[in-house]
């Protein structure tokens, strides 16, 4: 598991601690992932500005003043078209159950009779407190986002209605402390030092699908799979030697993928190693090669080894 210095800090009291799981919902690209990083202080789930960017189901522990909060961030609920498609939107799905409550996330640009079927179908399904989550705020005019809120307010019995800009940070430790207020007396789940129950692996190879997804184009984000073959360290922990794999679906991405001598794939490696280090705090040595899974995302063996299904 991850660890991090970067969550909240917390105090000891005598006041009863609270606890739970929170679970983050919408449609893809409002917002899911990069709020679950900022009210984490650290980036643990990846981002792009494709949609269909998160495909698991990820934890991230955020600790407060006598409480510990365990947020879920999910794929984006979307028609799926596909049998990865449907793993991801059963996915989103299956975290209404089980939790403390949930965060329903718009976009302060939405209109709300266009979000009236998604919201009665997602909050029927919950068992838990729901609290609706404007995000972008820093999009829209204040009166602008005023109609919005009360519109909202109008259609559901919502727990709490919250404005908040993930990009800028406005509004998030409010969330925060709302999400803090609607939790049950209970333990901490996790050790305080611990920032998500990923392991390094996992993240690794998010890390590298993510740049995949942002500096390729058309299908073949959606075609890529990651899997890290090796992860070796030094006993001075001064190396980490990593090989990885990305799995695409036909031989024209595997061309699109690696690039013209390679080029493309240089930069694909070239980000990852970067950021991994930066996570891992120490040199990394990374070695990525490109084969062909032909309609993987359609092959239930593949889907598994992939962590998907």
């Amino acid at each position: 598991m991850m660890s991090t210095k970067h969550n909240r800090e917390q105090s000891v009291t005598d006041k009863p601690f609270h606890s739970g799981f929170v679970s983050i919902i919408g449609r893809p690209n409002v917002g899911k992932s990069t709020l679950m990083n900022r009210i984490l202080g650290e980036k643990i789930v990846i981002t792009s500005d494709k949609p269909q960017t998160t495909r698991n189901r990820i934890q991230g522990i955020c600790n407060v003043p006598g409480g510990q909060i365990v947020f879920v961030d999910t794929p984006g609920i979307h028609s799926p078209h596909s049998r990865l498609n449907r793993y991801m939107v059963d996915t989103a799905i299956a975290s209404l159950q089980g939790v403390d409550a949930v965060l329903l996330l718009v976009e302060a640009k939405d209109k709300p009779p266009a979000q009236r079927a998604m919201i009665e179908e997602l909050t029927g399904k919950a068992d838990a407190p729901v609290l609706l989550v404007i995000n972008k705020i820093d999009t829209v005019p204040p009166e602008e986002l005023l109609a919005t809120i009360a519109a909202y307010g109008a259609m559901h019995p919502f727990r709490e209605i919250v404005p908040v800009s993930a990009f800028t940070g406005d509004g998030v430790d409010r969330l925060v402390q709302l999400v803090h207020g609607t939790l049950p007396e209970g333990p901490a789940y996790f050790p305080d030092d611990i920032l998500t129950d990923l392991p390094e692996r996992f993240v690794v190879a998010e890390i590298i699908r993510e740049k995949v997804f942002r500096l390729t184009r058309d299908e073949v984000p959606y075609a890529v799979a990651v899997l890290v073959d090796s992860f070796k360290e030094r006993d001075d922990g001064s190396l980490v030697s990593i090989s990885a794999t990305i799995h695409v679906e036909r031989d024209s991405q595997k061309g699109i993928v690696i690039g013209r001598r390679g080029d493309m794939l240089k930069r694909i490696g070239t980000q990852s190693r970067h950021e991994i280090e930066r996570l891992l705090g120490c040199k990394v040595f990374l070695e990525l090669f490109v084969k062909v899974q032909k309609d993987w995302s359609e092959n239930p063996r593949l889907l598994r080894e992939f962590g998907y299904e």
